[in-house]
């Protein structure tokens, strides 16, 4: 699959723990790419992509954190109205679910949004898009966003 790795941290949902994972990162020179939080009253889950997957993932779980890897790909779509329908579309055609998924920052002019997908089917799920033109980014092309 041409997926990207993405860092999970279990969080509890605590004044200062947010920011004890963002200070760690920080003070490694890493560069968060993207980030979303599901929480609930107890605990969270902090989903992000960095430039450094692998030494994150290290520093985290040192750090104490219970942390883990997950792949997810992602997908260039238009900024314009119903982009983000479309591509759902495909996927749904294909008969591929969408569990969760995130925007990212983009540089380099309007017109374009980048999001993170994970999927119950990832391999057929890229298939379905790539068989439609959909514009999908490796690790690499994401760092260098």
């Amino acid at each position: 699959m041409a997926g990207i790795k993405q860092i999970s941290v279990f969080l509890e949902n605590k004044k200062g723990r947010l920011s004890q994972v963002t200070a760690c990162l920080k003070d490694a020179g890493m560069d968060l790419r993207a980030l979303s939080i599901a929480d609930t009253a107890d605990f969270g889950i902090l989903r992000f992509v960095v430039n450094d997957p692998d030494g994150a993932y290290l520093l985290l779980q040192d750090q104490g954190f219970t942390v883990s890897v997950t792949e997810v790909i992602a997908v260039e779509i238009a900024d314009h109205p119903g982009a983000l329908a479309e591509v759902l579309a495909i996927l749904d055609d294909a008969d591929v679910n969408v569990e969760y998924l995130y925007a990212f920052g983009m540089s380099g002019g309007p017109g374009r949004v980048l999001n993170a997908l994970r999927l119950d089917n990832g391999e057929k799920g890229v298939a379905a898009l790539k068989e439609k033109g959909i514009r999908l980014f490796d690790n690499d092309a994401v760092m260098k966003l």
